[in-house]
């Protein structure tokens, strides 16, 4: 009996060993830094003329940068599920039939959330043996079953939503801060922003989160994923005092500088732990800047239209990939990436295999990351149950056009600040046949369509419908998850809010109903 428990603490040890290491090397950590409604303008590498980012510029200049690398939605909510999963919103449920093409996201009120059936990218790095955590925004569903650590992560310290507030606890609860399973407490109240000034701390916690967690993994040895979502530059802006009315660009700049600071404050921490060469880095942001906002919001650069539109401004976004010793400095790759790739890659990295029961629509980056390589692929463009444009090389076809409503617009709401081009950002659904061609290489801003009769129009559309026939064949749609509202499902009592400075408040009755989803 006493060999037996000798084998087995033997056998323990060796499974150890092989879970930690991959072709007899050790698993690399992997960090993913996901901004919020940040542009691909608004890095001084891509030619923001304020040159306020020196840490991600020269994390680019360190490593690789993307210019033509995408969100997988125009709109957060999808776009975050689609990184996690490696699949578009149309499969992973993150959708809604109540509107036809219209955008949808998880706001309080919403019911679902990622359905279990989904297989997220750390519940399979958890397997394999890693620590997972996320720091910052959630929002794939604020009620407790869709919570991270029920899809993965071990350790969570941030909200399901954004920091919309403050509320008045009788028609909305503030939205709460968790920690791990539990709320630490609620924005507004015992996590402050300051709504005249934009004062907060909650970048610099964030941050101090995210390095107390690479520093207790490096001790351990384990390997490690972390997901560090901040939100500081969406909507309401926020940013502390140390980098408040320090930015040329007002407050948005505030919030983007503090932000480059915590970029290069991570970097330094794994080189100074000596786990830089261990450990590969990815920089995105969830979709394009928010155009509508005007001077509170992000850049898009040369891009048509922002955030919440299938034009290259709403989903075309900054990307920076690092790892010391791995990835040569100062690269460029065109290969067209998407925020899908970071699933498929970051398992490849860590000897995974990609599930091969379902539809997977990212991609391996490793020949790209290390050998610079393209590989041709297409990428779909969807809003809500609509598919709206294709990308395949450098051409981009749109089979509808659209940006918001006439009445949003009349009232201040503009997707396409200064930017009308007649036939292209349409107030109405327009479909289009034969859909509208552009060649990205030539024409960035979608400015100039191809017309149907050129012979270049003819050598490039078949290829593209080829592809959308292809993708069409197979498609499976999930059960849309963002169908269904009820006041009653809001975060009124989470998990938690009886401790400590907490409050439960009393939910209304359910009467669940369909979502309104105006633009």
């Amino acid at each position: 009996m006493e060999g037996c428990c000798v084998r087995a603490v033997s056998l323990c040890i060796v499974l150890e060993l092989v879970i930690v290491m991959v072709n007899g090397q050790r698993k690399p950590n992997f960090i993913v830094m996901l901004m919020d409604d940040m542009g691909w303008g608004d890095l001084g590498v891509f030619g923001e003329p304020n040159k306020e980012t020196p840490n991600l510029d020269k994390m680019a200049a360190e490593g690789m940068l993307f210019p033509d690398f995408y969100s997988a939605n125009p709109i957060c909510s999808p776009s975050r599920a689609s990184l996690l999963s490696g699949r578009l919103p149309i499969r992973n449920g993150f959708y809604t039939t109540n509107v036809h093409a219209h955008d949808s996201y998880t706001p309080q009120i919403i019911m679902g959330g990622i359905p279990d059936s989904e297989i997220l990218l750390p519940e399979l790095l958890g397997q394999a043996g890693y620590r997972n955590k996320i720091v910052g925004k959630w929002h794939l569903g604020h009620r407790p079953q869709y919570h991270p650590l029920k899809h993965g992560f071990h350790e969570w310290f941030g909200a399901p939503n954004c920091h919309f507030g403050p509320y008045d606890d009788i028609n909305t609860p503030n939205i709460p801060v968790y920690r791990d399973s539990e709320m630490a407490g609620r924005y507004y109240e015992q996590f402050m922003i300051d709504t005249k000034t934009g004062l907060s701390n909650l970048t610099l916690e964030y941050l101090e989160e995210g390095l107390d967690f690479i520093k207790k993994q490096t001790q351990t040895g384990e390997p490690f994923y972390l997901y560090w979502t901040p939100d500081a530059t969406h909507d309401p802006l926020y940013v502390s005092e140390k980098f408040y009315q320090t930015s040329r660009r007002g407050r948005y700049g505030d919030a983007v500088r503090e932000l480059d600071y915590a970029v290069g404050e991570i970097l330094k921490t794994l080189k100074k732990l000596n786990i830089d060469e261990n450990t590969f880095v990815f920089f995105t942001s969830d979709n394009g800047a928010a155009t509508y906002a005007k001077t509170g919001a992000g850049s898009n650069g040369p891009f048509l239209c922002g955030k919440q539109t299938t034009f290259e401004g709403g989903v075309r976004e900054p990307a920076i990939a690092w790892w010391p010793g791995k990835i040569l400095p100062g690269q460029v790759s065109h290969q067209v990436g998407s925020t899908m790739d970071v699933f498929t890659t970051l398992l490849d990295l860590a000897g995974v295999k990609v599930p091969s029961d379902r539809a997977i629509d990212g991609i391996s980056l490793l020949s790209s990351l290390f050998n610079n390589t393209v590989i041709q692929r297409p990428l779909f463009y969807y809003r809500g149950n609509e598919l709206m444009a294709v990308r395949l090389g450098d051409y981009k076809a749109h089979l509808w056009t659209y940006t918001n409503p006439i009445k949003e617009f009349n009232r201040g709401v503009d997707f396409c600040p200064g930017q009308y081009i007649e036939n292209v950002t349409t107030h109405d659904q327009v479909y289009h046949d034969p859909p509208l061609l552009f060649h990205l290489g030539r024409d960035p801003g979608e400015k100039y369509f191809i017309r149907s009769h050129t012979e270049e129009y003819k050598h490039a559309l078949p290829g593209i419908q080829a592809a959308i026939d292809e993708h069409r064949k197979y498609l499976i749609p999930a059960q849309p998850q963002l169908n269904m509202c009820d006041r009653a499902v809001m975060n009124w009592a989470p998990p938690g809010c009886d401790k400590g400075d907490n409050k439960c408040l009393k939910a209304p009755p359910s009467k669940p109903y369909l979502c309104s989803w105006p633009h």
